[in-house]
């Protein structure tokens, strides 16, 4: 399931989204899933191409050409300076990111994003570094109304690989146009595992790290 594999199909995806191909075009043109596409070029650009005017296309702004340029320019270059995390750098990782999203309190360790790729990130590890039974995971969605329920569930299920079946009632908010214009069209889930101790056993690692002990002077 690792977001890392499937590296020349991501870079591809990218470049083909740039180039204002739709999700499901790029889904056919390289055999993957869209919610694949979906997660993969989430931070690309997307100019739609001009509808009835048969073959012609949009030749895209010099400064819109320059932007993506620089975009992949210092993507290329983070990834070059980053390259793989070890065991101990993946962990604190892990840490800091339910550190700033997810839940302190109750009985339930919960993390909630509407980024597919810190959902699935923070999953992996919480994989990884604790004893979980995936029969207790759950996820709650956050929705606005009028967004397609349906395709938002099979999204995430697809992604976190929990089914449908652990999913509770979803919160179907009512959009505010006064407040927000763009919505999430796949909704902001929270992943939930019910266990106090793996809470707190997290927390506790978490004020270590944050420690004044643990920070170099």
């Amino acid at each position: 399931m690792g977001y890392g594999g499937k590296v020349a199909e991501q870079r591809r995806a990218r470049e083909l989204r740039a180039q204002s191909w739709t999700l499901p075009d790029i889904a056919k043109e390289l055999g993957v899933s869209k919610s694949s596409v979906s997660l993969w070029v989430r931070d690309v650009d997307f100019v739609p191409r001009p509808r009835n005017r048969g073959h012609s296309s949009m030749k895209p702004h010099p400064l819109h050409t320059a932007k993506l340029v620089e975009i992949e320019r210092f993507r290329r270059e983070g990834v070059s300076r980053i390259g793989v995390l070890s065991e101990r750098e993946f962990l604190m990782l892990g840490l800091a990111l339910y550190a700033g999203e997810g839940s302190k309190t109750g009985h339930e360790v919960k993390f909630a994003n509407s980024d597919p790729r810190m959902i699935l990130t923070w999953l992996m590890w919480f994989r990884r570094f604790f004893q979980v039974d995936e029969s207790r995971l759950r996820v709650k969605l956050y929705l606005h109304e009028g967004l397609d329920l349906q395709a938002a569930i099979d999204f995430w299920a697809e992604l976190t690989t929990i089914p449908p079946s652990q999913f509770y009632k979803p919160y179907r908010a009512v959009a505010d146009p006064s407040i927000r214009k763009s919505k999430h069209v796949m909704g902001c889930p929270g992943v939930g595992y019910s266990c106090t101790s793996t809470l707190r056993r997290l927390l506790g690692m978490i004020e270590a790290v944050l420690s004044p002990t643990a920070i170099p002077g």
